[in-house]
């Protein structure tokens, strides 16, 4: 199994939304990447989020296109702004989560994983992307983290 990162997908401004709901385009975006990762057959085990709108229909959009059978669950510690030492301390690979959060948390959370660094830039996120990480254990209960494979919606 392994870790699966989401950032949001796009949001409407606030001035049409005060919540910063998903956008027309950023709903477009997951509904055509969904079906796609559910051809990929991901092992999506549960699907977290961070509570905020657009993390919240994001998750739902990925939930109902990968048919996974746990209820969608609010995650703390995923905000923009929180500790990723913290949050990385709690993973573990075999779990196969799917979290959906925020920029700038996700890229420092892949970037610490990966390298130990939260400030190494070693990946730039698409909202509705989906960035899988995995693990191999090292010595004792270290685990050696990497990019597996990413989905997104544009390739340019």
């Amino acid at each position: 199994m392994a870790l699966f990162l989401v950032q949001h997908g796009k949001s409407a401004p606030k001035t049409e939304d005060p919540q910063k709901g998903l956008s027309s385009e950023g709903r477009k975006e997951i509904l055509g990447l969904a079906p796609v990762a559910r051809g990929y057959k991901i092992p999506v085990t549960r699907i977290y989020h961070s509570g905020k709108a657009r993390a919240v229909q994001t998750a739902q959009l990925y939930h109902q296109a990968l048919g996974t059978s746990h209820p969608l669950e609010t995650l703390a510690g995923i905000n923009p702004l929180d500790d990723v030492r913290a949050f990385a301390a709690t993973l573990d690979p075999g779990a196969g989560w799917m979290v959906v959060g925020h920029m700038p948390f996700m890229q420092r959370l892949v970037s610490f994983l990966t390298t130990g660094d939260e400030q190494i830039r070693v990946y730039a996120f698409q909202n509705a992307g989906i960035v899988c990480l995995d693990a191999v254990k090292t010595d004792g209960d270290h685990w050696d983290w990497f990019i597996k494979w990413t989905l997104n919606p544009n390739i340019t």
